[in-house]
């Protein structure tokens, strides 16, 4: 039938509409078709006759809406360690996952996880926490800084996944969850005694950096450096009209070397993009009704204070609640712990959420210490105070006392039993530091 159609209305209107794949079979059909279906005119008036289709892998438009559910859905909330199996398994999952908007909205369906000191190991992460108190620990980097040094490694701030740590002299950022670590360069030309204050995350620019203190004598310099880059800058406190107000600033700001990490066991918190931290040295040198909490905007880079809920006592710690930021606070007696949260943060309207005593203990029946005998003895008769507490998940704490073991109890203030590590209870340190995986890569430096 084609041979006695003119070869101009066989190329230009039946050859021109079929698919590629048709197009190559009839040119082994005929010569003249051959010839004419490979000049440059025709290919370009094919090409722009088919119809343009989204292609992922090969799968075609219809399916386009179950690759989405796959990416923004399933592989958005699954562990790092799956995200990079599947980066493996098919490029167009490697490359959506691998977006800075993915990565961000990945570490946001993390759990966050308490950091703890688990003597004699240091620095693990808690993960679980179940009706039988067990929970499973993981040591928390995998790489040594220095095998040739001695000494501890020390943890400073944990943001983003990112953890900031040391050994000897050297600073480190590392990234548990993808098992990469840089080297994290210190601010130069500053005063002999270095501290980092905390690394946060700056909102316009998305940038990752660290806030440094370095001090000597009552002489204190306040330095920001870009996680990437070599080169820091100078911070001010600047409180107008106010410098008895700038001064308690600079005084009350953590301590915190790379020697020991002394103050690392309670770094400023994050709530709704700033830092705080409860202030040192408070009430030693005050003149005036000076609050107690330094808040350090990490959008605008700058201090400000924030008062707490009542005159407080020297063992009081900020953290995060439900959301909120929270504070407790430890009596003299050391043997009750009262919990506040804020309510209202602009207005700094705060409220009473619960007390936790020692005596509340004796009428729990299920709170028992088991020694190296396998023996169980009642809690009741070993709790004798309180030293640190922490959160575990959303609806439990934890309480660290008599510098041994540690309880766990609902934010209703019900204890739930004895904290459990695996099949053991372990001595262990209480930090604020947290850990919500993430693989948000380290950036490179400049």
């Amino acid at each position: 039938m084609l041979d006695d159609l003119p070869d101009e209305i066989v190329v230009h209107k039946i050859l021109i509409s079929l698919p590629p794949k048709d197009v190559g079979h009839c040119r082994a059909v005929r010569r003249s078709w051959r010839d004419t279906t490979t000049t440059p005119e025709f290919t370009l008036a094919h090409h722009q006759r088919q119809p343009s289709l989204p292609i992922i892998d090969g799968l075609p438009s219809r399916l386009l809406v179950f690759f989405k559910i796959v990416v923004h859905k399933i592989l958005v909330s699954m562990r790092p360690k799956d995200v990079g199996r599947c980066r493996a398994v098919r490029r167009s999952w490697r490359d959506p996952t691998t977006t800075p908007e993915f990565t961000l909205g990945h570490h946001r369906h993390q759990p966050s996880l308490p950091i703890v000191d688990r003597l004699p190991s240091r620095f693990v992460v808690l993960h679980g926490g179940s009706g039988d108190g067990a929970v499973s620990d993981q040591q928390l980097w995998a790489f040594h800084p220095n095998p040739t040094l001695s000494g501890p490694i020390c943890l400073h701030a944990s943001t983003d996944g990112l953890l900031v740590i040391s050994h000897g002299c050297r600073f480190h950022i590392y990234s548990p969850a993808i098992r990469r670590h840089a080297l994290l360069p210190q601010p130069e030309h500053t005063l002999p005694c270095n501290s980092i204050l905390d690394l946060y995350r700056h909102g316009t620019t998305g940038e990752y950096r660290v806030l440094w203190s370095s001090t000597t004598g009552d002489e204190t310099a306040l330095h920001v450096l870009t996680v990437g880059d070599n080169e820091s800058r100078s911070v001010r406190v600047t409180m107008p009209s106010s410098p008895s107000l700038e001064q308690a600033v600079l005084q009350g700001l953590p301590r915190d070397t790379h020697y020991t990490g002394a103050a690392t066991d309670h770094p400023p918190v994050h709530h709704r993009g700033n830092l705080h931290s409860m202030r040192r040295h408070r009430g030693a040198t005050d003149t005036a009704d000076i609050a107690d909490i330094i808040v350090f905007d990490a959008q605008a880079e700058s201090f400000r204070l924030m008062h707490t809920p009542v005159k407080l006592a020297y063992l009081d710690k900020l953290l995060e609640m439900e959301g909120k930021l929270a504070l407790y606070s430890i009596d003299h007696r050391l043997t009750a712990i009262n919990v506040w949260v804020m309510q209202e943060y602009e207005a700094e309207i705060w409220a009473f959420m619960f007390r936790i005593d020692v005596s509340m203990m004796e009428a729990s029946q299920q709170l028992y210490l088991t020694s190296y005998t396998k023996k169980k003895k009642p809690l009741e008769s070993t709790v004798q105070y309180f030293t640190q507490m922490a959160v575990l998940n959303e609806r439990e704490l934890l309480i660290r006392f008599n510098e041994k073991h540690v309880l766990r109890c609902d934010v209703d203030g019900n204890f739930l039993g004895i904290l459990n590590i695996g099949k053991f209870q372990s001595c262990m340190l209480l930090t604020q530091h947290r850990l919500q995986d993430s693989i948000i890569p380290i950036p490179p430096h400049t």
